[in-house]
């Protein structure tokens, strides 16, 4: 069987280049699945993309080390052209980098715990990939950390192994540190979920070594972060970037938990709660999961996370894994949407719908404009077309 010109079994090996697990088996039944609702439906946009002309995102360990140094001289490039983000905005911003991370910053509290969650999200690294290619020379697609391949050791896989060929470590050593209380606010006696901490702590080395942070923080669980000059954030505060890749918080999303979740989510509603989490009872969640094995000032802040290009990695999975949750019913699942448009319905509003309008904001409008939820309900339509492998 051949999917999109790829043949199924060379799809397979790929998405199993480190090893076989679950999700991984269900990424490639959800492929077949896809092939055949196209076969028998057509494309979402056969006019724009077709199954031949969909380009693929791969794992970053299964990338060729020059297509890895490609994609690092790439964010360095968007990271030193200068930001659209007027000082009035945002007087921290410095660079094209930096207008993603105000964008995702003025609308933290309204695409977490919300209708558009995956779809706003799915938009947003989409356009982060474009802004690559088409400004700063990327060959490639964006590239996806898959979580279950190194969640016994994260601090020594291909993207935090410090290498030449990664995005830096996982932090300096900084010893003497307590445990992360996760999901309550600062001071808070309730601490349902303890993350001890990780193997980091401190600024990393590597090819982003001299990368500097300009904004935040803001919701950081970092301790000891020269706070912002703005109570938004929004300020300019100049610092590494700094790092706490942790196997504990990894563990949470081993593959067990993806396949889990994947399997046992019959609906948009319960899938999505579920991969954000269900911090008063102890349930991390895959997204929550993925942010703090990065950790860090930027890594663990609810805000300010896309300041690392960590993100973009650990979004990129979290598409994945919401792609291949769509393959696997694709009668059911390609246009499901649920939730209120409000984060965590407080307060209480109405129902998201297909028709909602999807914004990247004012920095990001003239290049990308305003698409609906319904136009990113499919990798193949709307803006779109791309797969995983």
């Amino acid at each position: 069987m051949r999917l999109f010109g790829i043949p199924a079994l060379a799809l397979a090996s790929s998405v199993s280049a480190v090893k076989v697990t679950e999700h991984d088996k269900l990424a490639v039944l959800g492929l077949e699945n896809l092939q055949r609702y196209v076969a028998e439906n057509g494309s979402p946009d056969p006019g724009t993309c077709t199954p031949e002309t969909a380009s693929v995102r791969k794992e970053w360990s299964t990338l060729t080390k020059p297509e890895r140094r490609n994609y690092i001289d790439a964010i360095k490039c968007l990271h030193s052209k200068p930001g659209l983000t007027p000082a009035s905005v945002a007087p921290g911003a410095r660079s094209r980098f930096d207008d993603f991370v105000v964008t995702h910053v003025k609308q933290t509290y309204s695409i977490h715990a919300t209708a558009n969650f995956l779809s706003w999200h799915r938009y947003y690294i989409w356009a982060y990939e474009q802004l690559l290619r088409n400004e700063c020379g990327y060959k490639g697609y964006l590239p996806y950390y898959n979580w279950a391949w190194w969640y016994e050791d994260p601090a020594s896989s291909p993207l935090f192994d410090g290498s030449d060929t990664s995005i830096s470590n996982g932090g300096d050593y900084v010893p003497d540190r307590n445990y992360t209380c996760v999901g309550v606010p600062t001071g808070s006696p309730d601490c349902p979920i303890k993350l001890e901490p990780g193997s980091g702590g401190g600024c990393v080395s590597g090819p982003l070594a001299n990368w500097t942070v300009t904004l935040g923080p803001i919701a950081t669980k970092v301790t000891g972060i020269k706070p912002n000059p703005q109570a938004d954030g929004l300020g300019y505060n100049p610092r590494c970037i700094n790092r706490d890749v942790n196997k504990n918080s990894a563990y949470l999303s081993r593959d067990e938990v993806i396949t889990e979740l994947l399997e046992n989510s019959d609906d948009i509603l319960t899938f999505q709660n579920r991969m954000q989490g269900d911090f008063p009872n102890g349930y991390l969640g895959v997204h929550s999961a993925g942010h703090y094995t990065v950790g860090g000032d930027a890594g663990s802040d609810f805000f300010n996370s896309p300041a690392d290009p960590a993100f973009y990695f650990h979004h990129a999975q979290i598409d994945r894994t919401w792609w291949i949750w769509q393959n696997q019913d694709l009668d059911k699942r390609r246009n499901a949407v649920d939730g209120t448009i409000t984060f965590q319905n407080d307060p209480p509003s109405r129902k998201g719908m297909l028709n909602d309008t999807l914004t990247l904001g004012p920095m990001l409008q003239d290049a990308f404009g305003n698409i609906t939820i319904k136009d990113a309900m499919s990798t193949l339509g709307g803006p779109f077309c791309y797969i995983y492998v």
